[in-house]
């Protein structure tokens, strides 16, 4: 399997004292596939945001859209999601041709939160797969590498124009992300985040916090 991280993630990480917290957050966080949690929040999106290569080796991404549920975990490692009639230049469809490695970022934005895949995608117009969604060009079969929800905290509500709150005020000062009051990260934090917990409302739980991203209060 191929290394989560590269060698800039891992000059990145030393740089900033986070190596062993990375390597911490990938053991808890990143799943080879898509569990319960994840496939219900997936499911129920309207929309996600696809990114793909094109035949440059540029990243791209774009909004997809379709009613919730159009996103289709068939099974932990497997997700589908149709094609409609676009403005006919096939950009992410003919990246997934020329390249299948895709990510997918679905997003709440009423309740901040987000979750994050992984996957090498083909690109399909079999009949089977077609009758699952009426009115598309063609269905994406994609094969999830890994998953992972990522900390919700400089998500912007709608219909607003002020910014989340985390973000750094002109000072550079922010609130502590409430991730690194988890009480089993509190060893692996970066030494400047050590020992803030104390000062920001304490340690908590995984179990705690799970149920603060869920409800969209980090």
């Amino acid at each position: 399997m191929p290394e989560f991280y590269g060698d800039a993630q891992r000059a990145l990480q030393d740089r900033f004292d986070s190596r062993v917290l990375a390597d911490t957050l990938h053991a808890v966080t990143v799943q080879p596939g898509i569990d319960d949690a994840a496939k219900a929040f997936i499911e129920s999106r309207a929309f996600f945001f696809l990114s793909t290569v094109n035949h440059e080796g540029h990243p791209t991404v774009s909004h997809k859209g379709g009613a919730p549920g159009f996103v289709k975990v068939v099974d932990p490692t497997t997700l589908l999601f149709p094609s409609y009639d676009g403005n006919g230049m096939f950009l992410s469809m003919g990246n997934i041709v020329g390249d299948g490695r895709i990510g997918l970022l679905f997003m709440d934005f009423d309740k901040p939160h987000r979750v994050r895949v992984h996957a090498n995608a083909v690109v399909s117009d079999e009949a089977e797969l077609l009758a699952r969604y009426p009115g598309a060009d063609l269905v994406v079969q994609a094969t999830v590498v890994d998953s992972f929800i990522n900390c919700p905290r400089y998500i912007t509500r709608p219909a607003s124009a002020e910014p989340s709150k985390n973000v750094p005020d002109e000072t550079g000062a922010a609130p502590l992300a409430t991730w690194k009051r988890i009480d089993l990260l509190q060893d692996v934090l970066p030494a400047r985040f050590q020992g803030l917990a104390g000062t920001e409302g304490g340690t908590i739980t995984v179990e705690e916090y799970d149920a603060m991203v869920t409800d969209g209060n980090t």
